[in-house]
């Protein structure tokens, strides 16, 4: 298949999971973002030069290129892994940027005010871990975190059903928000976290994302 026709396949697949279309890039902080919710999902790709609507718009300068190295490379946190191949087609220059689903989760975007900041801050205030839910990127909730990095641990995890755990599975009614798990469990929100990420782990607990939050319940 030549460069055209695999282009136009890739295109014909729209914007999703593992797809996002980007016509320029002006900044390498928001474009970060966009590396840091492939790289903590499934991974996917970046059809750089690509409007929204499909059409090729190609690549405009260097400045497009550099700015793309920097998302992965300054922007995140720990880097990114990102593959780059250019294509050449009507005349026209398309990158596509390929960010694999990292084994060091979470990999967090940090914004400019951190880069450019005069004075010392804590790189904490001023980065965030992002996943890709369909075609949107959005900020990884607190037990996500927790989660990722219960995953990390090179021993196992040991969980025992004790009284939190069954305070906490009480507090799971249907579907909740992390808010409603922890007034409902009156227990610490820490503690909440933690054991959500662990139920999680553990296929005891679900969760998904509707009208812009996170929802939990239990399996």
């Amino acid at each position: 298949m030549d460069d055209k026709h695999y282009l136009l396949s890739l295109i014909r697949e729209g914007e999703h999971q593992q797809q996002d279309f980007k016509y320029r890039v002006a900044d390498a902080c928001k474009l970060a973002k966009t590396v840091s919710a492939f790289a903590n999902t499934d991974g996917g790709r970046l059809l750089i030069g690509v409007r929204d609507d499909g059409h090729l718009a190609g690549v405009r300068s260097e400045e497009e290129i550099y700015m793309m190295h920097q998302a992965a490379y300054k922007y995140c946190k720990p880097e990114a892994s990102i593959k780059f191949d250019t294509y050449h087609v009507e005349g026209r220059t398309i990158v596509i940027a390929t960010v694999p689903p990292s084994d060091k989760k979470p990999i967090c975007a940090l914004d400019e005010d951190f880069l450019k900041a005069d004075v010392p801050t804590s790189e904490g205030e001023h980065k965030r871990a992002y996943i890709r839910i369909s075609d949107e990127n959005i900020v990884a909730s607190p037990v996500h975190l927790a989660l990722w990095r219960e995953q990390q641990k090179p021993q196992g995890v040991i969980m025992t059903y004790n009284d939190s755990v069954k305070q906490l599975l009480n507090a799971l009614e249907g579907e909740r928000t992390l808010n409603q798990i922890v007034r409902a469990s009156r227990l610490p929100r820490p503690k909440v976290i933690t054991l959500l990420a662990r139920l999680i782990r553990f296929g005891i607990v679900r969760w998904e994302y509707q009208s812009q939050q996170f929802l939990f319940s239990q399996i």
